[in-house]
């Protein structure tokens, strides 16, 4: 039996991008969606991550280039991307519906911009999104709860 393999996150499947307009609220504020929210946990202080607060995504990432970046980004940035996937999908009962339906797929975010950590590009990366995806598809399957924020 073959695995069904989501390759990218386009089209009926754009559920699962950080750019997907959805609420998620974190840390006391609310975002427009989860890849605002990510991009806010990059900055130094609570007034920088105050200015994420309205993007879309893409404007949240091109922010997220600029702003002074926390010294133990490195270190944190998996798990507060897991911590933000969690809240979009916990937060947005539609979304978690339509990950659950996704059911054993292999999710995996292609993309054609070189990025081989969050993603795949030409068949070669981490993938940790599309991984992060799944262990939270996981986690709503079976109704393991983790750190709510």
């Amino acid at each position: 039996m073959a695995v069904k393999v989501v390759r990218g996150f386009r089209g009926e499947y754009a559920f699962l991008s950080n750019f997907y307009p959805c609420s998620v609220r974190l840390w006391g504020v609310e975002y427009k969606c989860a890849e605002a929210a990510f991009q806010a946990a990059k900055a130094q202080n609570v007034t920088q991550r105050w200015a994420f607060v309205g993007l879309s995504g893409a404007e949240a990432r091109r922010m997220g280039r600029r702003v002074p970046i926390r010294p133990d980004w490195e270190e944190v940035k998996v798990g507060i991307m897991t911590q933000v996937v969690r809240a979009k999908f916990t937060q947005n009962p539609d979304l978690a519906k339509k990950l659950l339906a996704t059911g054993d797929a292999l999710l995996v975010e292609e993309n054609s911009w070189g990025d081989t950590f969050w993603g795949t590009c030409q068949g070669r990366g981490e993938n940790m999104l599309g991984r992060i995806l799944m262990l939270v598809r996981y986690e709503l399957r079976y109704g393991i709860q983790r750190g709510r924020s």
